[in-house]
């Protein structure tokens, strides 16, 4: 059975540049001998609480010791008012007739509150989700996408991923799985669609409204294999 599989954050939910945001925000007050955006963007791919680890092994400061419900409180915060969905998601959700479903290296929580705010819960809300606590492993692990194959009663093969992560496509692209890089969210930076490809990105999706087209792409490509 084919089925399309998105990423949450930075694919159906412009959230990752609110988070880190906020997320930068809260360490620099704690952790000020870091340069902590600089050090974050090698952090990134991991949970929030083993960022906070690397970091403060990196410091001479000590974290509070409710650090990650404190931060996690102020993302949280910060998403319900400035959350907004990826511009054409909506619409292309309409269009699509393939299965659908999530696999997310954010919380299963986060990935909720995330499309009940931006009111895609109204189309996503039957989807099947899978999210990286599911495999007890710091994300992203190749093993979140097995979990969802097995789940779903496919195989990888039959599986197309869109994400917007080099960590998310070096996962699926270990699982097994057809990756679409997407770099259609404010917080990737031009050079990103190259860094996708290297990972194992088999084409680059700059604008939801080229997903249809790719997806055609994707099924002449298997039936020629």
């Amino acid at each position: 059975m084919e089925t399309l599989i998105f990423d949450c954050d930075g694919v159906l939910v412009d959230s990752e540049v609110i988070a880190e945001a906020t997320l930068v925000e809260q360490l620099r007050d704690w952790l000020p001998d870091l340069q902590t955006d600089t050090v974050l963007h090698h952090a990134l791919g991991m949970t929030t609480e083993n960022i906070l680890l690397h970091l403060e092994a990196l410091s001479s400061h000590t974290l509070p010791a409710d650090a990650l419900p404190r931060i996690d409180e102020a993302i949280e915060a910060r998403l319900a008012k400035a959350l907004q969905p990826i511009d054409g998601v909506a619409e292309t959700l309409d269009r699509l007739e393939l299965p659908l479903a999530i696999v997310s290296n954010s919380s299963r929580f986060r990935v909720c509150n995330s499309l009940a705010t931006t009111g895609l819960d109204a189309r996503l809300g039957t989807v099947p989700l899978f999210t990286a606590e599911q495999v007890a492993l710091p994300k992203p692990d190749p093993g979140v996408y097995l979990l969802a194959t097995r789940e779903l009663g496919c195989s990888p093969q039959d599986c197309l991923v869109v994400e917007d992560s080099v960590s998310g496509v070096t996962a699926a692209k270990a699982a097994g799985m057809t990756v679409i890089g997407f770099t259609g969210a404010s917080h990737i930076p031009p050079d990103h669609a190259e860094h996708l490809k290297d990972a194992g990105a088999w084409r680059i999706l700059r604008h939801m409204t080229g997903l249809e087209t790719l997806i055609d792409e994707w099924r002449q490509h298997r039936s020629a294999g």
